[in-house]
């Protein structure tokens, strides 16, 4: 029996799930894609004002009711509470980092005075104005193509994520990748989440060959953060975690839109403590003020 794999319609969307049908497909389990048609795709808005989740909601709809047996996200835009309906598992993660791509091969230090940079992304917003408080920011929203189609036209540069640019091919477009101590990344960015009904005996084994424990841990780590600051996906918090000589350790930060405050903090467990170390970092930047900061 065929497993069908539902995802979002977009390039981006669809090379993800195609990744992941081509890995059930070596492992021995048939599959092949669907498509799901999501309210934040039929919109221009941004997505704070959209909602959070809003790209997963429809996903994980259809898979309850049984248009499809496995659903493709990723797993920065599902929400943070778990959802007892589906068994979750996180595949070895993409790149985590930010990339601008930008007209004549600038770089952030490079772009001119007032330069015009599209970003919808608040977490994006308040860090690249703390590096450059002269940028005229931009709104955007679109898949890959529109998005960097604008670089030249309307728009100086844009920031995407390394990620999505290196899953459909396109991260040499990229004139700079920036090391997540210089911005930080969504929680969870590059990560994909790949979920089956819970009581689906046949897809839960499929998926489970998927699951990477070096990222299964990072992104609890980042995840359990973003959930205990009580923070949304597009809330300006970033986060990331990486795994050194076998210790687990967690850069996190929060950030006032306008690039004017930011609270950051970093800390260090064992791996196998990998909600409790983002539960710890969380506790430090709240205590530091950051509700207040989130809220400037």
């Amino acid at each position: 029996m065929t497993l069908t794999i539902g995802t979002r319609g977009s390039m981006l969307a669809t090379t993800q799930a195609g990744h992941v049908r081509d890995a059930l497909i070596a492992a021995g389990y048939p599959a092949e894609l669907t498509i799901i048609s999501t309210p934040g795709d039929r919109s221009q808005a941004p997505v704070e004002r959209i909602g959070v989740g809003v790209f997963t909601q429809a996903l994980r709809e259809a898979l309850h009711d049984g248009d499809c047996d496995i659903a493709v996200h990723s797993f920065k835009d599902l929400p943070t509470n778990p959802d007892p309906r589906f068994h979750l598992v996180v595949p070895p993660r993409a790149d985590a980092r930010e990339a601008l791509i930008a007209r004549d091969n600038h770089t952030l230090d490079t772009l001119p005075h007032g330069a015009r940079v599209g970003t919808s992304a608040p977490r994006r917003i308040s860090q690249l104005l703390a590096l450059r408080p002269d940028l005229d920011i931009q709104p955007l929203r679109g898949n890959i193509d529109t998005r960097m189609g604008r670089v030249g036209q309307d728009l100086d540069a844009v920031i995407l994520a390394c990620a999505g640019l290196e899953r459909v091919g396109m991260l040499d477009r990229a004139t700079q990748c920036f090391d997540p101590h210089i911005i930080m990344p969504a929680p969870a960015q590059g990560a994909l989440a790949v979920e089956c009904r819970s009581d689906d005996a046949r897809a839960v084994a499929a998926i489970d060959f998927l699951a990477d424990p070096d990222t299964t841990v990072r992104a609890t780590a980042e995840r359990t953060l973003l959930s205990c600051l009580e923070a949304g996906c597009t809330a300006p918090v970033a986060a990331f975690a990486d795994i050194r000589a076998g210790r687990l350790g967690l850069r996190a930060g929060v950030f006032a839109l306008d690039g004017s405050r930011q609270l950051i903090h970093s800390a260090m467990s064992d791996v196998s403590e990998a909600a409790e170390l983002g539960e710890r970092v969380a506790r430090e930047l709240l205590a530091q003020g950051a509700s207040d900061v989130m809220r400037s």
